[in-house]
């Protein structure tokens, strides 16, 4: 079983990455979570999973361990394939991902291209108890828990303005310092600018 993939990144898609180790090429399927991460590297070390079937053989590639955990936790629901699980990801990052469960707010997963009310139900159910074990690296940062989803939303928008993200990281943390725990994402983003 691959555990992790440690090369050159040849090439970089939103749905894909292509990582040469010593000579052999690797498609690797990611997130678009993954890919706001790693859009900018030519090397770099993506953590795998990797999924055999008799017609193929298939590497999802991830960033960072939680988001693989929880990718691990999706494809054990019954009825949410690998391309599924890719899609919810891509959809929330891992913090939202696990409020939404435990929340038990099946409106917002059924937003999600591809899941119904009974998929959703059954995300829920199976994952209600395991979701919280999932340690989101978001969690880390000072803004806390009940800011991951806003400043996951300003980050996503800063790198479409073009800013690197180690610049917009050092911008958010000053942002989470001063701002009270209930602002909008407008407001971050404006306060972020400048730092930038």
């Amino acid at each position: 079983m691959i555990n992790h993939l440690n090369g050159s990144i040849v090439e970089i898609t939103p749905t894909h990455a292509l990582v040469e180790c010593q000579g052999v090429g690797y498609q690797v399927f990611i997130s678009l979570q993954t890919y706001d991460l790693i859009q900018s590297w030519k090397q770099g070390k993506l953590l795998v999973h990797q999924i055999i079937r008799e017609d193929a053989h298939h590497l999802y590639g991830f960033v960072e361990e939680s988001e693989r955990e929880m990718f691990r936790l999706l494809i054990g629901v019954s009825g949410v394939g690998a391309a599924t699980a890719r899609m919810i990801l891509s959809a929330s990052s891992v913090a939202e991902l696990q409020q939404t469960i435990l929340g038990e707010d099946v409106a917002s997963l059924k937003r999600i291209k591809g899941i119904g009310a009974r998929s959703a139900e059954r995300i829920i159910v199976d994952l209600k108890d395991k979701v919280s074990r999932v340690v989101p690296s978001d969690q880390g940062n000072p803004s806390g828990v009940a800011n991951a989803p806003v400043r996951q939303e300003s980050m996503l928008a800063l790198l479409a303005l073009g800013f690197t993200r180690s610049a917009i990281e050092k911008a958010l943390d000053r942002v989470a310092k001063e701002s009270p725990g209930n602002e909008p994402v407008e407001t971050w983003i404006r306060k972020a600018l400048n730092y930038l």
